[in-house]
This record gives C-alpha cells, sequence and structure tokens, in this order.
C-alpha cells in the first residue's frame, strides 16, 4: 500500500478518486480554474450589485470572448443590463482585466 496515498474504503484497489482525476486532468484542471475566476468575479461584484439582486445573479462561463453573468429572470437580466459598463470598469480596477460582461438567463428549474 501506498503510504501517500490516501485509503478510500468505498473504492476498489486500483481506482483512482476524483480529487486525483482532477489533478491528473489537463482539461477539468483548467475548467476547475475557469470555475474559481469567474465565481471570484462575482465575488468583486457583489458590493454594487442591489440586495434584491444579489440572490438573483450567479456566476456564468468564462472564456476568452467574454464572462457570462446568469440571471434568474428577465426583470433581474433588464436591471442587469444598465449595470454592465459599471461591473466593468470595476473589474478592471480590481485586477480583472479581460473579456467583456455577458448577460443570459439561468434556464428554468425542472419541476
Amino acid at each position: 500500500m501506498n503510504p501517500n496515498r490516501p485509503t478510500t474504503p468505498w473504492l476498489p484497489p486500483g481506482t483512482r478518486g476524483i480529487d486525483q482525476v482532477m489533478r491528473d486532468s489537463d482539461a477539468l484542471t483548467l475548467l476547475t480554474q475557469r470555475l474559481r475566476a469567474s465565481q471570484a468575479r462575482l465575488d468583486a461584484l457583489r458590493p454594487l450589485l442591489p440586495p434584491a439582486l444579489r440572490t438573483q445573479v450567479q456566476a456564468g462561463p468564462l472564456d476568452e470572448s467574454g464572462w457570462t453573468l446568469l440571471a434568474s429572470s428577465q426583470a433581474a437580466a433588464a436591471k442587469l443590463r444598465y449595470m454592465v459598463p459599471a461591473f466593468e470598469a470595476h473589474l478592471r480596477v480590481q485586477g480583472y482585466d479581460g473579456p467583456p460582461v455577458r448577460l443570459k438567463l439561468m434556464p428554468p428549474r425542472p419541476r
């Protein structure tokens, strides 16, 4: 048994845990980094969001062409649309140079 590898009784011998797979996969590592960067941007913007909108916005995909904010409703998206220039300026001041901010609606939740 490898002393550096924690034992996980629920995995068959020779099976790698999700944390090991994540570390070994360049694609998953990049995805994880982008998810964290996207959430960090949203965290930087939270002080600018009116309290009523804070629960209606989620961090979305971040890629070379833009960063997406996901709005829970058309009304929230309309309000956020007016704030995009302020968001982009605030992100630049916070050191987040990069692609523009996009707005999209969250997919409806299954019932």
